[in-house]
């Protein structure tokens, strides 16, 4: 069957999937889910149909609980009911997948798994919130990259109507479901016809209906809720073969060979590791290095996690395994070992295979890194005669010890022949948009194959934002960061000030380029001298350009956005006064440079009235919009490291610094309270104070008794 490909991410491959079999989607937005619920919502819209016919019906609620009871209710009066969820939001529908399991109503959750909120908050990917819903009756479906959501999605629909059981359809959040991937997308047509319409109409027929009434939802004692628990046994025993079912449908309709669980590596191999989700990728590439060299290595792939078929995984299983590694991308504090730890451990024993040695890994809690080095450091544990029964890779653990050894210089296991670039950026300032742009050009109008993941701090705006971007000419399954890139950009120079080390994330002979309004001179001065030795001794090409006024000067149509809304269109000559400069900016000094195509913000000076108690980038839109009204300021008390610092020094008038990660002396708290007394306003954009910025806390209570705090609207 031929496919068209497409360059997308894992959210949209799944929302692309789940409109065709989906009638009603109970929605409520989510990070990192929501863009499966807004990619169906705007294909809804469009009138695009499912494949019954009839568009979506999209209802978006108020809360993730109340999503869940619009899935059930709609699964109740006979809708093909859908959402998108993760993490927090995930175990608020807990209450509500129970009902739906225990009435076996055939209900999807796409889940793009994410981290639990514990000793602190995580927006990032593991499988913490997943494994929080083994208990509810759930099947569990299990993806590992983009083109597997495409692939194995219908499974968890065709298969939930079929077995009359609701799936929870998982991939990893942000690290696949925000990866972009050229895949081969699915045909409609296809997805109906593997769709059992008889299984379909018997499901509506069940639906709650005044004509033919029957109970639901009723009240029992202790003497029948325990036989009547135990009435779905059957169920959940006969589904591992309606999953098996479908995956054969999709195999003979692609050429694939999905299975409950796949095998992957040596056929005698004496090592396996056994993991779900996009680490399998890595250890792919790893077991492809070391067969190569002599080694005899393999993977099992979990792909239907709940029910668990202890049969399939046997059978998949290499007679010459001795030792086992299972991985988990969770932790679950007081127990024996994790849950895919647990349910292999308990699968062998059942199967009367207690002559192989398991030990347990954890790895990417909260999206931590795992490269190469992370899935050889395994494998190299395993060699040994009696490798840590529980281990982590990835981290550094010097409190119980338990994180493997990995090598600096691991080998590079990526595809031959892929173009690896890394940008660096400010969240905001639009780097991630237009890689977003560049990877999806190439791969829907070149035959390369591509990958871009873009790695963010919590704050995305504001923050560092780091894109990672990978094409080839042959399939890449690289999921974790390139450290080695043939092109590296930095898309601000407070990186190169501050000494960020991204010049080393070059390739001997690669590239390196800053965007910048450097002198040659200037750059010499702010490139430090172990960046300097690296480029020397590598022969790294280093170049730097002036993006932002190259892109005016060279632009056809400059469009001017003022209060929200579209205020001037035309040529860069027509738009780009410095009368109307001034206007836009509200700005008297400001200035058009026609030679270099820029806008010039000289800064405010004069006595100062207005001080910024700054830290972690919140004040920096502050600085600017003050710069704007020709209001001079001061700022701190900031450290030199802060990625406020430079924006503070480049436009206020009088910066209180310390040096990186030391707390202020007295006299600097003194002088900054001098300050606040001598000013009359005082703003405070950041309200998040720990041991680290204490002490801006302490002048933010100074302020307000002084009654100058401000609010930033004011």
């Amino acid at each position: 069957m031929a496919r068209k490909f497409k360059s997308m991410d894992g959210n949209e491959a799944a929302a692309y999937v789940s409109y065709a079999y989906t009638e009603v989607a109970g929605i409520y937005p989510i990070t990192p889910s929501s863009p499966m619920a807004d990619h169906v919502d705007q294909w809804a819209a469009q009138g695009r149909k499912n494949i019954f016919g009839t568009p979506v019906k999209v209802v978006e609620m108020e809360s993730e609980a109340g999503a869940a009871g619009t899935v059930h209710g709609s699964l109740g009066a006979g809708a093909l009911t859908t959402t998108y969820t993760a993490s927090q939001g995930l175990l608020l529908m807990i209450p509500n997948m129970y009902k739906i399991a225990g009435e076996q109503l055939p209900g999807v959750f796409h889940v793009s798994a994410r981290c639990v909120a514990s000793h602190a908050l995580n927006i990032f990917g593991d499988h913490s919130d997943v494994m929080a819903c083994r208990q509810t009756g759930f099947a569990m479906l299990a993806e590992g990259n983009v083109q597997e959501v495409m692939d194995l999605s219908p499974v968890a629909h065709l298969a939930a109507i079929e077995g009359k059981t609701p799936f929870l359809n998982f991939f990893d959040g942000f690290r696949t479901s925000h990866e972009i991937q050229k895949v081969a997308m699915w045909d409609y047509k296809d997805l109906a016809e593997m769709c059992d319409m008889d299984a379909v109409q018997a499901f509506r027929d069940h639906a709650l209906n005044p004509e033919h009434p029957h109970t639901r939802g009723s009240h029992e004692n202790g003497d029948i809720f325990f036989q009547n628990r135990e009435a779905c046994n059957k169920v959940y025993d006969e589904l591992p073969a309606v999953v098996e079912g479908y995956m054969k449908k999709i195999n003979e309709k692609l050429g694939t060979d999905y299975g409950l669980f796949n095998y992957y590596g040596a056929p005698d191999a004496d090592r396996v590791v056994v993991c779900m989700g996009s680490f399998c990728d890595v250890l792919e590439e790893v077991i492809d290095y070391l067969n190569a060299h002599g080694e005899k290595v393999g993977l099992v792939k979990v792909r239907l996690f709940r029910p668990f078929s202890i049969k399939h995984f046997v059978d998949v299983l290499p007679e010459t395994v001795q030792k086992i590694a299972v991985m988990d991308r969770t932790k679950e504090p007081g127990s024996i070992g994790e849950p895919l730890y647990q349910d292999v451990v308990s699968a062998l024993y059942e199967a009367g295979k207690t002559g192989i040695k398991v030990v347990g890994g954890r790895y990417g809690l909260g999206s931590k890194d795992t490269p190469p080095a992370s899935a050889f450091a395994v494998f190299e544990e395993l060699k040994k005669d009696e490798p840590k029964r529980e281990f982590t890779i990835g981290i550094v653990d010097d409190v119980t010890n338990l994180s493997l050894p990995e090598a600096e210089d691991a080998p590079n296991t990526a595809a031959p022949g892929t173009i690896e670039c890394k940008f660096w950026g400010l969240g905001g300032d639009g780097t991630v948009g237009a890689n977003k742009n560049s990877i999806k050009i190439i791969g829907d109008h070149t035959d390369k194959y591509v990958q871009a993941y873009f790695q963010y701090d919590s704050k995305k705006t504001g923050g560092v934002t780091i894109s990672h971007l990978r094409f080839g000419d042959k399939p890449i399954k690289s999921p974790y960061y390139i450290n080695k890139a043939d092109f590296v950009a930095c898309h601000n120079p407070s990186y190169i000030t501050k000494g960020f080390p991204i010049v080393r994330d070059v390739k001997p002979g690669g590239v390196f380029m800053i965007n910048c309004q450097w002198t040659p001179e200037e750059l010499a001065h702010h490139l430090d001298a172990a960046s300097k030795r690296y480029i020397a001794k590598n022969n790294i090409q280093l170049y730097t350009i002036d993006a932002i006024d190259l892109a005016q000067k060279i632009s056809d149509q400059v469009v001017c956005v003022k209060e929200h809304r579209v205020d001037r269109v035309g040529t860069p000559e027509e738009v780009m006064t410095t009368e109307y400069i001034q206007e836009l900016y509200a700005m008297q000094d400001g200035v058009y440079d026609a030679a270099y195509g820029s806008v010039e913000f000289p800064k405010p000076t004069g006595d100062v009235h207005t001080f910024v108690i700054g830290g972690g980038g919140y004040g920096i839109p502050l600085y600017r919009k003050l710069q704007r009204q020709g209001i001079p300021c001061a700022a701190g008390i900031l450290p030199v490291h802060d990625r406020e610092y430079p924006v503070a020094k480049a436009l206020c008038e009088k910066v209180l610094e310390i040096p990186a990660f030391t707390m202020p002396e007295d006299t600097m708290l003194a002088q900054a309270k001098a300050l606040i007394d001598a000013c009359e306003t005082v703003y405070c954009p950041c309200m998040e104070f720990g041991v680290c910025n204490s002490y801006n806390q302490e002048l933010y209570f100074y302020a307000k008794k002084q009654n100058k705090l401000k609010n930033l609207s004011e």
